[in-house]
């Protein structure tokens, strides 16, 4: 008889992470049998990380034990960066989920197998850095990695049934020596921390996991508000009310603001960063324009507005121009698009090229023509984007700064046709 619940196996593809060790092993094998039975499709995924000597024998070890069961195995050698600042264990982890997130197939789910020792491990790193209510929610069973399923199914479980598992199935597994060595943060805990605190306290780890469990539920109820709020708060995609989040208490505020980043795959917000962005937001003038930065993000404030642009914003180059005859979309130098909709062709064929100063256009309904400069700030459109507009030339005559401005006769052409240009910036 099993010693482990029998798995209820998602309507969907697994892709189990297998790194070979008795967590990964007992994984591999209990859903193994669940998927025989249930026709499940099943594989997986070792990642090599070559910081063993032995990293070449585990690999192999990993490829017998799959082929003995029929189980296709994708082996990922990845290089961990020692100078990200993350440490060792760190860098590990995330040169890891960047090979799951690699070998994700569409539709399939990534199973791991953290179980419920882990979790107070990580309770207990997450307390110890400082964390608030998102860190010590530590680990859940069911989550996301990018857009992708992730599944934990040995979160309720410790460590002794997975063992038990092991033995009670004769399962083979490679025994990790750095995990005897408490040089590491989570292996300090595990080896030292952890053990003294269950002599006082036996059920320790399911204390800390419960608490983990507590503050999960709690971050569930204000991700449901902080959803809700945002839905009020963006005016556009990547576009924040500064007016509206001003009104918000300074906690609340931070929540939105790294939820906000954070679903739209900017990298999140450090906590630098965000004592900058709120410190301008309440203490800055609303017509003067300040930017938050980090990694290669930033957020820019214009017109009591807060934009999530990348740090760097793509230009056109300044002497860049092409041809276009509006047959076919045209692909701007700086990943930007400029399409014409609804017709067929333009009228004649133009030259698209960047700004250069000094341009000047004849608007509907004026006699005489205004310096472009001009009419873009009359147009309420912030400073990096008139930076970014193509131009629309015949000849030396100036007929659309992008589908921002149009010359009349453009203007009444597409009118008449019933079209219209349609540009999409690079950086967006």
């Amino acid at each position: 008889m099993s010693s482990l619940p029998h798995p209820v196996l998602p309507d969907a593809p697994l892709l189990v992470g297998y790194s070979g060790g008795l967590d990964s092993t007992v994984l591999l094998h209990w859903l193994w049998q669940a998927a025989q039975a249930s026709g499940t499709r099943l594989r997986a995924v070792h990642v090599h990380h070559g910081l063993q000597p032995a990293a070449d024998d585990w690999a192999l070890h990993c490829q017998q034990q799959c082929h003995q069961r029929g189980i296709t195995l994708a082996v990922h050698r990845v290089t961990v960066d020692r100078q990200a600042g993350l440490g060792l264990e760190g860098a590990a982890r995330q040169a890891r989920r960047a090979a799951f997130a690699a070998e994700l197939r569409a539709g399939e789910q990534l199973v791991l197998a953290q179980h419920r020792d882990d979790q107070a491990e990580t309770f207990l790193l997450h307390a110890l850095r400082g964390s608030g209510i998102d860190g010590l929610a530590a680990m859940q069973e069911h989550t996301l990695l990018g857009a992708s399923p992730l599944w934990r199914p040995l979160l309720p479980l410790d460590r002794a049934q997975i063992l038990a598992y092991a033995v009670q199935h004769q399962l083979q597994w490679i025994e990790d020596p750095s995990n005897a060595c408490d040089e590491a943060d989570r292996n300090f805990l595990r080896l030292q921390v952890l053990p003294l605190l269950r002599q006082r306290w036996p059920h320790a780890a399911a204390a800390l996991a419960g608490s983990a469990a507590h503050c999960a539920q709690t971050r569930q109820l204000l991700d449901a508000e902080d959803a809700e709020l945002l839905e009020h708060l963006e005016v556009a995609p990547r576009v924040l009310s500064a007016a509206l989040l001003r009104q918000l208490p300074p906690s609340r505020a931070a929540r939105v603001l790294r939820r906000w980043v954070r679903q739209h795959g900017a990298a999140a917000l450090p906590a630098r960063a965000l004592d900058q962005l709120q410190h301008d937001l309440q203490h800055t003038p609303v017509d003067r324009g300040w930017q938050a930065r980090w990694e290669d993000q930033s957020v820019r404030q214009w017109r009591d507005h807060l934009y999530l642009l990348p740090a760097a914003l793509p230009q056109l180059p300044a002497h860049w121009q092409a041809p276009w005859d509006g047959r076919a979309p045209l692909v701007l130098p700086d990943g930007g698009q400029l399409a014409l909709i609804g017709a067929h062709a333009l009228p004649e064929p133009v030259q698209v090229r960047a700004r250069r100063g000094g341009e000047r256009i004849t608007l509907r309904g004026r006699a005489h023509s205004h310096a472009l400069k001009d009419c873009l700030q009359r147009e309420h459109l912030a400073p990096w984007r008139r930076a970014q507009l193509p131009l629309l030339f015949a000849g030396q005559t100036l007929l659309a700064a992008a589908d921002v401005l149009l010359a009349a006769p453009l203007q009444d052409w597409l009118e008449q046709q019933g079209a219209r240009l349609q540009w999409r910036p690079g950086g967006w």
